[in-house]
């Protein structure tokens, strides 16, 4: 019997993942509990440790229901591989798409699964030269009712995990709480990511910021997110903090860079907007069956903000002009000069502020001297 489980067990997940897959112990003990060590998917998890109790009068009726699922140590590997077309495209625009999951198998019911001390290793080729590599660690995950057929009930889930990134830095800190029905395609969850670290994320906007330029060391940031689904129609609200920044020292006998200066004005923009703070609210909405999310979100939310201050008379153009001194004072001459430097700057958001200068030096009328 156990032998037949086994095989089984290994023709089910090959066929479900298509990968080559292996376990090393199995065991079914009275009255019907699995155990599963040392479970191996080529190419995609590790697992340590499974223990399964099925439902019985579940079994007499067709179903594969599950009472409690204890998945202990697994690791998940995952690559987002790039395309040509994703390579020659620019990438601060191009958001990240998840694709749906292949189908469970018919009719299983999933009433617990706790994970314990798990990891999850992604590597995401579309960026940078070298891809990037993120991993969660100290996963914990506890969830209920999970049913892989239309079936109108909860889903209740509750994650927690840690976010090393490189070596003399905090980890970060990433909670996912919620619930789902998955048949109606509503949903109700809150994100929180802490202590995100901007430096290492760079190849995601490199191409839209200049840290080398903008001499930006190291950002921290923090980042939370209410979602709301309803009719598979999802809307997530999204603020994200900078809580800490570190700029390089000026090298001897050097000068700040244009850059350097219109990013720290544009912190000091949103300071006094927010009574010090350094946030910035966005909206996303997308679909639950197939979320699309992106640091482009990010940069047409900062370029929007500052063409709102500006639009409601609370900033303007004069109001940059005039800022004390460490900005422009003999650095900017004219709407061309203030442009350029606004499109090298760190954040991008030249196409705003440029149309803005432009307008206002060509409704001021001619002196004599000119």
């Amino acid at each position: 019997m156990m032998v037949r489980g086994k095989a089984y067990i290994i023709s089910r997940l090959e066929g479900l993942t298509q990968k080559n897959v292996t376990i090393g112990f199995f065991k079914v003990s009275a009255p019907l509990n699995l155990q599963i060590k040392n479970l191996n998917i080529e190419g995609l998890a590790k697992i340590e440790n499974i223990s399964m109790q099925p439902s019985i009068p579940n079994l007499m009726i067709g179903r594969i229901a599950l009472n409690n699922v204890n998945i202990t140590k697994p690791e998940f590997t995952f690559e987002r591989k790039a395309t040509a077309a994703q390579e020659a495209a620019a990438a601060e625009t191009a958001p990240v798409s998840i694709k749906p999951r292949k189908k469970l198998p018919r009719r299983m019911i999933f009433k617990r699964v706790i994970i314990k001390d798990g990891k999850i290793f992604f590597t995401d080729h579309t960026v940078g030269p070298e891809g990037i590599r993120i991993t969660v660690k100290d996963i914990n995950l506890n969830l209920t009712n999970l049913f892989s057929f239309p079936y109108t009930t909860i889903t209740n889930f509750d994650l927690t995990g840690r976010i090393p990134w490189q070596q003399g830095t905090e980890d970060g800190k990433i909670s996912l709480e919620g619930w789902m029905n998955f048949a109606k395609k509503d949903m109700q969850a809150v994100l929180k990511i802490e202590s995100i670290d901007g430096v290492y994320l760079y190849p995601y906007y490199s191409n839209w910021v200049d840290l080398e330029k903008a001499r930006i060391d190291k950002a921290k940031l923090n980042f939370t997110s209410n979602i709301s689904g309803l009719n598979n129609n999802v809307t997530a609200e999204c603020h994200l903090e900078l809580t800490d920044i570190v700029h390089k020292p000026v090298a001897p006998g050097g000068s700040e860079e244009k850059a350097a200066k219109i990013t720290e004005e544009v912190l000091d923009i949103f300071r006094a907007l927010n009574e010090g703070k350094i946030v910035l609210d966005f909206t996303i909405r997308t679909k639950m069956d197939r979320p699309q999310f992106g640091f482009g979100n990010i940069k047409m939310a900062l370029e929007d903000k500052l063409a709102k201050v500006r639009n409601n008379g609370r900033f303007g153009v004069q109001d940059v002009l005039m800022l004390p001194g460490r900005l422009l004072t003999g650095t900017v001459r004219g709407a061309t000069d203030f442009s350029k430097a606004i499109i090298d700057g760190t954040f991008a958001v030249g196409n705003e502020l440029k149309k803005a200068v432009q307008d206002t030096f060509k409704r001021e009328p001619k002196t004599k001297q000119d």
